[in-house]
């Protein structure tokens, strides 16, 4: 059993971690549960117990935690903007770590989050729960077969909705200092598929707008072009923009010999899929999830348990984490001087500050 205990008890710790850690709870014993809202903690200290398993510890600091010895892993749910302190001061404290994504809002946090995860001997995983999406899953087999050939182009596109509520919920939400915005906080996971599928990246052209919600900080509007080193090109597409309600995430994968889109609420439901002598696939009549959150955080808490017990790198690594960031900051970065970015690059959505002027509070 691997003991652990669960940092910021909010929205996607409530709806998702909590189930990851029930379904695998012949491997995972949560201990703590941190938050420094006591009743947040509380709430997933009931959710545990009601589930029949033994009622976690309720903390408000997780500095106490870290403290104590019989924890082998912290799960990281809080704001993006303190995922990276926690992790410092998780693994200077020998915890293994999982953490939410954005691992961090900037290049060099990520990379000393890497850095010292390596130094340490510990696991640092993040939580890209869609790269273990069945349909993903099959697309990934005909890339690693090369059954696509080469790949020509790629785009993802996020079409969700956000509206007003959804700000007012968390005040820290669109602010470049705790957040970001609709690229780093609802297109990540779309994102890091593209990179994932496509390889590594030469330059990126991006833009960003903040067409419709003037009370946050930050971009409600993204796109980019992607020169791969393969020659390929990714476009990404993300707005929390689409009336009334959330539409779609879908990947779209060209090469000539295949075509896939895998679309639906969360790139769950392959929609074409053409390779030679295949014109179907059985997972293109798969339903949507409850949330678009999926159902991929029990599958990585399980990847992450084996990586530790079996010493090996997490499914999703620290290393993978860093590349859908990155991206998301080079569109930061050039949409700031109007011109191409190339990787590798220095930046921080703290830089960011100011960038759109008309911000009403």
């Amino acid at each position: 059993m691997i003991r652990l205990a669960l940092i910021g008890c909010g929205r996607i710790a409530t709806k998702k971690h909590t189930e990851a850690i029930i379904k695998n709870k012949e491997i995972f014993d949560l201990v703590a549960v941190v938050d420094p809202v006591k009743e947040k903690a509380e709430n997933i200290a009931n959710i545990i117990e009601n589930a029949g398993l033994k009622r976690p510890e309720i903390y408000t600091d997780y500095n106490e935690v870290l403290k104590r010895e019989d924890i082998d892993m912290v799960s990281i749910a809080t704001e993006s903007g303190y995922h990276y302190q926690i992790s410092v001061d998780a693994m200077n404290s020998n915890k293994h770590v999982l953490v939410e994504k954005p691992m961090a809002l900037s290049t060099k946090d990520m990379n000393h989050m890497i850095q010292l995860s390596k130094e340490k001997n510990l696991k640092l995983g993040v939580c890209f729960q869609n790269r273990f999406n069945p349909p993903i899953q099959e697309m990934r087999k005909k890339l690693e077969n090369k059954e696509f050939g080469n790949l020509l182009h790629g785009q993802i596109s996020i079409r969700w909705n956000r509206n007003k509520s959804y700000y007012e919920q968390a005040p820290w939400r669109g602010t470049w200092n705790l957040d970001g915005g609709t690229l780093m906080n609802q297109c990540t996971h779309g994102i890091d598929l593209l990179q994932w599928t496509f390889g590594e990246i030469e330059e990126i052209t991006g833009r960003i707008e903040n067409f419709n919600h003037p009370y946050i900080e930050a971009e409600d509007f993204g796109s980019a072009i992607i020169k791969f080193k393969n020659g390929a090109v990714g476009i990404i597409e993300g707005t929390a923009n689409v009336y009334p309600k959330n539409l779609e995430e879908t990947l779209s994968v060209f090469g000539e010999k295949g075509t896939v889109v895998i679309g639906g609420l969360a790139v769950n439901k392959i929609e074409t899929w053409r390779f030679e002598n295949e014109d179907s696939h059985p997972f293109q009549n798969l339903p949507d999830p409850d949330t678009v959150y999926g159902a991929g955080h029990v599958p990585l808490y399980r990847d992450f348990y084996e990586s530790i017990v079996n010493d090996r790198n997490p499914y999703v690594s620290g290393e993978d984490g860093k590349r859908a960031v990155e991206i998301v900051l080079a569109i930061y970065k050039s949409a700031k001087e109007g011109k191409p970015v190339k990787i590798p690059f220095e930046f921080s959505t703290e830089e960011m500050k100011g960038f759109f002027k008309k911000v009403e509070k």
